[in-house]
């Protein structure tokens, strides 16, 4: 599936691509903020910087831990393509700390993927040509084929599973309640990023 863009939407994707930075790069970034009580992003409250450094945590554990089975890998094998995997993220951001490794891992695994990671509130005109359901929501991975430019396909801001526990609350309580929030992260935990692998996957189409 190629995705329409428009002049302003194509520009944003170039200045992304050129100001993209990798996964070790951001995740050095994140530890840096943290030792600077400081966050990325325009908005850097008390709250933000906490979630900083909680996420900053997050990360380092699944970096360490992550495990990729033989079959994964053989499926990732497969995929022929050439592509960009431009991510809009903050530093801040649960959800962005839970999928970003997994991002990454399944990146590793494959010589025809490369992963660029951009802050959204850097990136407005970016972020604004891939909502979802009207919303700046992160983090927003976009695939990007290296030969035609042409955005082929999106993923985020949540494992498929995770969206779907989302939309049930949402139309029950009409808001994710703080308690909801912290069951969504025990989630994360349980499934250890299968969801996320396997959608990636499927955007691979492998």
């Amino acid at each position: 599936m190629e995705l329409t863009q428009d002049i302003t939407t194509q520009t944003a994707i170039e200045e992304g691509l050129t100001e993209g930075i990798s996964y070790s790069q951001y995740r050095d970034e994140v530890s840096n903020f943290v030792d600077n009580d400081d966050t990325s992003g325009t908005n850097k409250t008390e709250a933000l910087i906490n979630y900083t450094m909680l996420n900053d945590r997050r990360m380092k554990r699944w970096d360490k831990t992550i495990k990729v089975s033989d079959e994964v890998k053989e499926c990732i094998a497969k995929f022929k393509g050439n592509v960009t995997w431009l991510v809009l993220t903050e530093s801040w951001c649960g959800d962005a700390a839970q999928v970003l490794p997994f991002v990454n891992k399944v990146a590793e695994l494959s010589n025809n993927i490369d992963l660029k990671l951009v802050y959204r509130d850097e990136n407005e005109a970016l972020m604004d040509a891939f909502l979802t359901n009207g919303g700046r929501s992160i983090p927003k991975l976009i695939m990007i084929d290296n030969t035609s430019g042409n955005v082929l396909d999106t993923y985020g801001p949540r494992p498929s599973i995770a969206t779907q526990l989302v939309n049930e609350f949402k139309e029950t309580y009409g808001i994710l309640t703080p308690e909801f929030k912290e069951e969504l992260q025990l989630w994360y935990n349980k499934d250890k990023g299968h969801t996320t692998i396997q959608d990636l996957l499927e955007l691979l189409k492998v």
